[in-house]
């Protein structure tokens, strides 16, 4: 993946018909906690509601195109040491290193905006091998298994936890 094409911006209701071409994509929403949506209206409803409006969840653009999204939740109250990272791609960029460039790129902008936090996670289903793979590239450590941990789809899921921690940063240089 050729770094300099690939940008993190906000999202803008002007990303509407990229964002529409990942977003109704079963592929991409399938580990996702959202459907993959099915109208233009629908987009836009998610866009604006979900995306725009949101602190931290940013577009990842591959030449000024949003093709994808990474996301912070950070904790409170005494969770405020952590920030919890989601992240998904369009389909047609899987395999090409975007997700985890993208990644790359996101994690000292955490650690620079949330100054308590001191441990990255992300938490994947066990059978989505992909986004595993992209947590380790990145230098993510694998935690464990938990199991029965969350609803996704109307399904309980086993998730494995992974984490990255502000010490592990100097890796990504």
């Amino acid at each position: 993946m050729e770094q300099s094409r690939l940008t993190l911006r906000r999202f803008e209701l002007s990303d509407l018909d990229d964002f529409l071409k990942w977003a109704s994509d079963p592929r991409v929403t399938r580990y996702l906690r959202w459907d993959a949506v099915a109208s233009k209206g629908e987009a836009l409803s998610l866009l604006e509601k979900k995306f725009v409006s949101h602190p931290w969840r940013l577009s990842v653009c591959l030449d000024g195109r949003s093709t994808g999204y990474v996301s912070a939740r950070p904790g409170t109250g005494d969770d405020r040491c952590r920030v919890h990272v989601s992240y998904a791609i369009a389909a047609e960029h899987w395999g090409k290193g975007v997700a985890t460039a993208a990644l790359r790129m996101a994690l000292p902008r955490v650690f620079g905006e949330f100054l308590e936090v001191r441990r990255v996670e992300a938490l994947v289903e066990v059978e989505n091998g992909a986004s595993a793979r992209v947590l380790e590239k990145v230098g993510f450590v694998k935690e464990g298994l938990l199991r029965k941990y969350c609803y996704c789809k109307g399904e309980i899921k086993d998730m494995f936890i992974y984490s990255f921690l502000v010490t592990d940063l100097d890796t990504l240089l």
